[in-house]
């Protein structure tokens, strides 16, 4: 990914900074853009990735819906251009305050994740003499072999409705007359690589729209959610998220009926891989059992690690050796959890080299923070 001309562009900057290879961002979007309307499947982006003002003007342009999941994300995504008319809004928490804006901006649809949620929308949509789109966000107990803090699909999960309170959404619906049901929405987590979790998901998802059609709820959308993964591990050899495989899957294995639309929400497998963290070496320390490179960029810049021990690929990029010292890579931030990766395999590194965090490009700039009072760092973008 990284030429010598760009890494000679990086000695003159201020670092940390977020890089973005608009390059990148636009052979992923065009793949997942080709990929999906083989089938008719509409895909809108999960704004929770990234919303980098420079990333969404791109992404608007390839004509993608916007998945949001607060208020001040609708907002982003319709100033940026995005047709109002393909913005969900999801989330476990929506205010009062959110919902009146997205009813006032007239958005596509509420994925609604409580019985509750129902009433309070049917209520500020009755005020406004409106009628709310719904579809419901189930919780359909499959594993997504993925890590624990990530997993969202299964049973007693704070986000959805379980299983067994379909008949409380189902009386729900009919008290609602401001409530137009539009169909049925899942999302069973993220960094998801095993197609076959996909297909549990497609099966589950053919028995619930049997149900609603069942109890006379006619079913429009079938929204799978997202949670594509991406290789962390080898962003350069495999730097493009499987989007045939994975559209493929849901093309044989979902039971699509006439006139039904099937939507995607996704986020990560858009956007990680053209960005990375740029950082520079402050300090190297030798112990006698460890080595230490302290960078400029900590969990402040990607919290990733820190959260739920994610996997990036680092790189020295003034260094051209072959790896021979096994470093801990962490940060300046005064937490012991403040630490990248252990015992990393790198060239014999030194104060000023300058180093890449692969993969930053979802879940990075987004949760930045400023902790410790530290800046907020600049964005640096490709041609």
């Amino acid at each position: 990914m990284f030429t010598t001309d760009t890494t000679n562009k990086f000695k003159d900057l201020e670092t940390p900074f977020y890089y973005y290879d608009m390059g990148i961002l636009r052979q992923t979007l065009e793949a997942c853009t080709n990929a999906s309307a083989k089938y008719g499947f509409h895909v809108h982006y999960a704004m929770k990735a990234n919303f980098n003002p420079k990333v969404l003007d791109m992404i608007q342009s390839f004509g993608v819906g916007a998945d949001c999941v607060s208020g001040n994300e609708v907002k982003a995504a319709i100033d940026h251009g995005f047709d109002k008319g393909k913005v969900v809004f999801a989330g476990v928490g929506k205010s009062d305050k959110e919902i009146n804006f997205a009813l006032d901006a007239d958005i596509f649809c509420f994925n609604v994740e409580s019985v509750q949620e129902l009433h309070i929308i049917n209520d500020l949509a009755k005020a406004k003499n409106k009628k709310a789109n719904v579809a419901i966000r189930i919780n359909p107990n499959v594993d997504a072999h993925t890590h624990h803090f990530i997993t969202t699909g299964l049973d007693e999960n704070k986000f959805g409705v379980n299983i067994w309170q379909l008949p409380d959404v189902a009386n729900a619906l009919r008290e609602c007359p401001n409530l137009q049901f539009l169909g049925i929405h899942f999302h069973i987590g993220s960094q998801i690589t095993d197609m076959e979790v996909y297909k549990s998901l497609c099966t589950r998802i053919n028995e619930m729209q049997d149900w609603f059609e069942d109890h006379g709820f006619p079913v429009k959308v079938l929204n799978t959610g997202g949670g594509l993964g991406v290789d962390y591990h080898n962003p350069d050899t495999n730097g493009m998220a499987d989007f045939e495989s994975y559209f493929e899957v849901f093309k044989n294995f979902l039971n699509v009926k006439p006139g039904q639309e099937v939507h995607f929400e996704l986020g990560r497998a858009m956007v990680a891989q053209s960005g990375s963290l740029i950082s520079r070496v402050l300090y190297v320390k030798n112990g006698q059992k460890k080595n230490f490179l302290i960078l400029d960029a900590g969990m402040t810049e990607l919290i990733r690690p820190m959260l739920y021990q994610a996997y990036h690929d680092i790189e020295n990029l003034s260094q051209e050796s072959k790896p021979s010292i096994k470093y801990d890579v962490v940060g300046p931030i005064c937490e012991s959890t403040d630490c990248f990766r252990k015992d990393v395999d790198l060239p014999e590194s030194f104060r000023g080299d300058l180093i890449a965090i692969r993969t930053a490009g979802a879940y990075a700039e987004v949760m930045a923070s400023g902790y410790n009072l530290r800046d907020k760092v600049q964005s640096v973008y490709s041609a």
